[in-house]
């Protein structure tokens, strides 16, 4: 006697039982009953961890670019730039969550603003360094045309330095989707309560959330990608096409 083919998803193992929780809904073993999973579920959840995300960042984006440039374009602020770069990656983020929970309260306000202290110090950090990476003789040339400071800056090394500063971008991005898979710890559901709530979602919705935030996060990094390479002029694009 043949064995009835097993679905495609079953032959996955856990894996399949985990897209199955993504895609379909299911009464929960572990939820009283009620419905958990499936896309409307998980597409809400996804959706709030993005706009967690996207708004952190902006916060960040308007902090630490424009001190990045500036301490660049002057040649000062070395020290600073390392010392919070350094400072950055040994915060602990559930306590830079837990303190803002404490001073402000919980909710997305609170979570933006802990994000986006983790998120400073790459973006600061590689900005500082690109704009002082930037050809001297470029910048010097634009000095002697009669630019101005902001000039110089906005025309000739920003442009030149995107790419490394869109690499401390993509690290704080990285980062900052990553971390806020925790944001249900201090009252903002996301991606990350499949993970949290083990005893309601059980083990299929805790690798479903794990696979979600990964995805996610691959997603942001491929969108990044392309917006460095637009943004990326095509005299550096060209010299980097030489370089490989």
């Amino acid at each position: 006697m043949i064995a009835p083919a097993k679905p495609p998803l079953a032959l996955l193992g856990q894996f399949g039982d985990a897209f199955d929780f993504i895609f379909n809904e299911q009464i929960g073993r572990f939820s009283g009953g009620e419905p958990v999973g499936g896309p409307e579920q998980v597409l809400d959840l996804a959706a709030t961890q993005l706009e967690l995300t996207g708004l952190a960042m902006a916060l960040a984006l308007a902090v630490a670019l424009p001190i990045g440039l500036w301490l660049g374009h002057r040649g000062k602020g070395e020290l600073l730039a390392v010392a919070i770069g350094n400072s950055g990656r040994a915060l602990p983020e559930l306590a830079i969550i837990a303190f803002m929970a404490a001073a402000i309260g919980v909710g997305l306000l609170n979570l933006t603003i802990a994000l986006a202290i983790l998120a400073v110090p790459p973006i600061l950090t590689n900005t500082y360094v690109a704009v002082r990476q930037v050809d001297r003789g470029a910048v010097e040339a634009a000095q002697g045309m009669g630019m101005s400071a902001v000039g110089v800056i906005g025309r000739v090394e920003l442009p030149l330095a995107v790419p490394t500063i869109m690499s401390g971008v993509r690290t704080s991005t990285t980062n900052v989707v990553a971390t806020a898979t925790i944001a249900p710890l201090a009252g903002v559901l996301t991606l990350g309560d499949f993970i949290i709530n083990r005893n309601v979602y059980g083990d299929d919705g805790v690798l479903a959330g794990a696979i979600c935030v990964a995805i996610l996060a691959l997603a942001l990094e491929l969108l990044l990608s392309v917006v460095q390479h637009l943004l990326t002029p095509r005299g550096l694009r060209a010299v980097a096409a030489e370089a490989a």
